[in-house]
């Protein structure tokens, strides 16, 4: 039988199989002496010990095609990253942050700011002006007054997708709402999990329908970008690729480098200043990095 883990607690991990519901199951031995640890999103095979408790064990973890390690999870297809457009302010360089982790995995973003229904039109037009000019989907929402969620809906119809902000924004009520009216599948996954053992937070994929899946990713408040080197860093701001070969010097970092094709975008504004910003202190910090 093939399935998705939607949880992983104190060794238990929890998979969905289409049309059955959730199966308890034990990872076998193999897996800890090839210090494989089989993640949220992973698919899986298991073998069924018993059909009427619904236990299993898991057999074998299917191809990953990208893992993450905070929060750690597998095969996600995209990302939805929730923050408000005011109350609180975006932090950008935390946002900067994630969409670079992202890029670097490959996984596409779409950006959600909620909370239109107090914002002011010239704080709604900056989050345009910085992020739709650097191609990067973006849906305004008010949770308050349940407005664009249909749209969310839609973004995430057919896939699995990790959703990220800090607290605050109003991502616990999208969740909600995304969620109402669903049919959970049978089999009850609250039943299954909430045996009170286990209360600490950690990722868990929730079913939306057959084949949709949303994950809350907690611990969200720190990133820090440090998996890859420095010269890495500008492929992950997409909105330097058009300029890229255009500088004078070949492997040019977009720093102090004379003739910068992206130091004159920004100043002509074709880059925005706020992301050129973060992309300085990242690349600082992957810098200061070596050093320790």
């Amino acid at each position: 039988m093939q399935g998705k883990i939607v949880k992983g607690i104190a060794g238990f991990y929890y998979v969905h199989v289409a049309e059955s519901g959730i199966y308890e199951c034990k990872a076998k031995g193999v897996f800890r002496k090839e210090k494989i640890k089989p993640l949220v999103g992973d698919n899986v095979e298991i073998d069924l010990l018993d059909e009427t408790e619904k236990l299993g064990n898991i057999v074998q973890i299917l191809p990953r095609k990208n893992e993450l390690i905070r929060p750690a999870v597998a095969n996600i297809d995209q990302a939805l990253v929730v923050f408000a457009v005011t109350e609180p302010k975006p932090h950008f360089n935390l946002l900067d942050r994630f969409l670079v982790m992202m890029e670097s995995k490959e996984i596409p973003v779409v950006l959600c700011f909620n909370k239109v229904d107090i914002a002011s039109k010239p704080e709604i037009q900056e989050l345009k002006d910085i992020y739709q000019e650097c191609g990067y989907p973006v849906i305004f929402t008010s949770a308050l007054e349940d407005d664009k969620m249909e749209d969310i809906k839609d973004v995430l119809r057919g896939r699995t997708t990790a959703i990220a902000g800090p607290s605050g924004v109003g991502k616990s009520s999208i969740i909600n709402l995304i969620q109402e009216n669903i049919q959970m599948e049978t089999g009850s996954i609250s039943q299954k999990i909430s045996r009170g053992k286990h209360t600490t937070r950690h990722s868990e994929l929730i079913t939306i329908n057959e084949d949709s899946y949303i994950m809350d990713t907690p611990g969200f408040s720190s990133l820090y970008v440090n998996d890859f080197e420095k010269e890495e860093l500008k492929y992950y701001f997409r909105e330097f690729a058009p300029f890229e070969g255009q500088c004078r010097f070949q492997g040019c970092d977009h720093i102090h480098e004379p003739s910068c094709a992206v130091k004159k975008a920004l100043e002509e504004g074709r880059i925005h200043e706020v992301r050129y910003k973060d992309y300085l202190e990242m690349y600082q910090e992957l810098q200061n990095k070596k050093r320790y």
